[in-house]
């Protein structure tokens, strides 16, 4: 018999929610402040001016949305824990990482059943958490430099001299299609799991529950 497991907590999802939210305006704003691709008849428009205000103002609540997801690696549940992203730190995790790794790359039949992230999934996480803080402070780096002297530029302005400004814009552009990619192939392989498992992946990060046999665990 199914049962029903609470997995993902309410500032989990919403954190993932405000993430994709973010990623995609950013995503676009970005790609357009490096590559204008609508023209203005008149400056009163503005559209340069707009795109960069909303911009920044999705940097900044992405940056906050990032920041609490992170502190809830401390204090939210055993799926939303800091612990669950090194799944390969002990025997059992290695042996499921190993498991769905020859599953994804069709070098096996089985698949490792969790309550939470698969093993291969919550290390990919653990590596797209990495590339999040790189666009932040990359992102804000960049951003100090409108305001010399200013706190963004008092803090991350370094970075502009020891990567050198284009590297760091080069390297910027670069994670967002990174990202862009880990978007596509998150839909795909969550879609996966759902019909692989029936346990309800998809509709979790709505609801919060899971539905697993617990045999399969």
């Amino acid at each position: 018999m199914l049962r029903i497991y609470y997995v993902w907590e309410w500032p989990v999802r919403i954190c993932h929610w405000i993430n994709v939210i973010s990623m995609i305006m950013l995503s676009v704003t970005g790609f357009y402040i490096g590559s204008p691709f609508m023209t203005a008849p008149d400056t009163s428009m503005y559209i340069m001016g707009w795109m960069r205000m909303l911009h920044f103002s999705f940097a900044y609540l992405f940056a906050v949305s990032v920041a609490a997801r992170i502190v809830w690696m401390f204090i939210g549940n055993q799926h939303a824990s800091w612990r669950a992203f090194f799944p390969w730190l002990t025997k059992e995790g290695r042996t499921a990482f190993i498991k769905m790794f020859r599953y994804y790359t069709f070098t096996g039949k089985q698949i490792s059943y969790e309550t939470g992230h698969n093993p291969v999934a919550a290390t990919a996480y653990l590596g797209i958490f990495a590339l999040f803080i790189f666009q932040i402070v990359s992102g804000f780096a960049m951003y100090g430099q409108f305001a010399p002297g200013g706190f963004w530029e008092g803090i991350l302005g370094g970075l502009n001299v020891l990567v050198g400004n284009q590297w760091l814009r080069l390297l910027h552009h670069g994670v967002m299609w990174l990202l862009a990619g880990f978007i596509i192939n998150h839909v795909y392989s969550g879609w996966l799991m759902d019909v692989k498992e029936r346990n309800g992946t998809m509709s979790g990060i709505f609801s919060g529950y899971r539905f697993i046999e617990p045999e399969d665990l």
